[in-house]
């Protein structure tokens, strides 16, 4: 086959899909060939891929008879793709590989060489992707690639895992045996939400703060996706568990140019007021990320409630202040 049919053959397939019929002038103008070459990619596809390819006098177009079919619905064997959607597998995979470099290096590169050849086989642009894309990460933490093949097995396989997690908080090693549930990127970072069965609850582990890892032979318990949802997306950011508090957050006008255009929480609430200035209303339960990117929009921000949140924030700004105030040695 010629090196354009690959990508010639899959859109006369999905025309005739999409439109039940076509007639040949039609694929000459959309294909932009001529009747000959159109010709030789009809014999070939009828010929030698089988298809129950029929000229349709009624509706004066081509059509495919898959009542004629053996297997029932004729299929193009094995994977095809034209060139858009390998060109959009290959962005998929590079915005994977940039996730954590190496992380999955051994996974994702035969696939890439595979795609590419692809690539050079359906089209004449084969330009690549690594060069019209680019990522910029911020301080990832490092996940031990060993490590997350582990996790990904045993989320995968439905396997227990026992974990040797570091706590920062408590400055402490534990030892978990956990059922894993579902990886997440977040902030450039991997965590892992699994149930724990030393605490007989849903936690989150920082892939970074796991020390050592090992795959157990017994079957992981699979929570609900119900119960995963009412855990998870209730709280602030990372932080699972009922929402108990609201914050009610107001932005300058030139701040809310940008806060505006952003989702902090699925549930938020928000209005502009007449002087541009943007409200923002979101359900938190643990407050340490809400102040952490209130820091982050200071002095753009005001808490208007509640009043403890609003405290909390004043006195780390005071702190702030004091740590990084001009005199001389204080």
């Amino acid at each position: 086959m010629s090196k354009v049919s690959i990508e010639r053959i899959t859109k006369i397939v999905r025309f005739i899909r999409q439109r039940r019929s076509v007639s040949t002038s039609f694929l000459k103008q959309e294909l932009e060939i001529s009747e000959a070459t159109l010709k030789r990619d009809l014999d070939f596809l009828r010929d030698r891929l089988g298809c129950p390819l029929e000229w349709d006098r009624t509706r004066r177009g081509w059509v495919i008879r898959d009542d004629l079919a053996g297997a029932g619905t004729f299929e193009l064997p094995g994977v095809w793709f034209d060139s858009t959607e390998i060109v959009s597998l290959l962005t998929m995979l590079h915005l994977l590989e940039g996730v954590q470099p190496g992380l999955l290096q051994d996974h994702v590169a035969p696939l890439k060489a595979r795609l590419r050849s692809m690539l050079a086989e359906g089209t004449t642009a084969t330009h690549a992707i690594e060069h019209k894309l680019r990522l910029i990460h911020f301080a990832p933490r490092k996940v031990e690639p060993k490590h997350f093949q582990l996790i990904a097995s045993g989320l995968l396989d439905g396997k227990r895992l026992d974990l040797e997690y570091w706590n920062r908080g408590r400055k402490e090693s534990t030892r978990r045996i956990i059922s894993p549930q579902q990886l997440v990127h977040y902030r450039e970072n991997w965590i892992l939400d699994a149930w724990c069965h030393s605490k007989n609850a849903l936690r989150s582990f920082a892939l970074d703060a796991i020390q050592s890892v090992r795959l157990l032979e017994e079957c992981a318990i699979e929570v609900s996706s119900r119960e995963m949802e009412e855990h998870f997306r209730s709280g602030y950011g990372i932080f699972a568990g009922q929402a108990e508090h609201r914050a009610s957050l107001k932005f300058t006008p030139e701040r809310a140019q940008w806060v505006g255009k952003e989702t902090w929480h699925h549930n938020q609430t928000s209005a502009y007021l007449e002087d541009g200035s943007y409200v923002l209303e979101v359900p938190y339960s643990n407050d340490q990320e809400l102040i952490m990117d209130l820091l982050r929009h200071s002095p753009e921000v005001e808490v208007l409630g509640p009043p403890e949140l609003r405290s909390k924030l004043h006195t780390v700004l005071n702190n702030a202040a004091r740590k990084n105030s001009m005199s001389v040695g204080e």
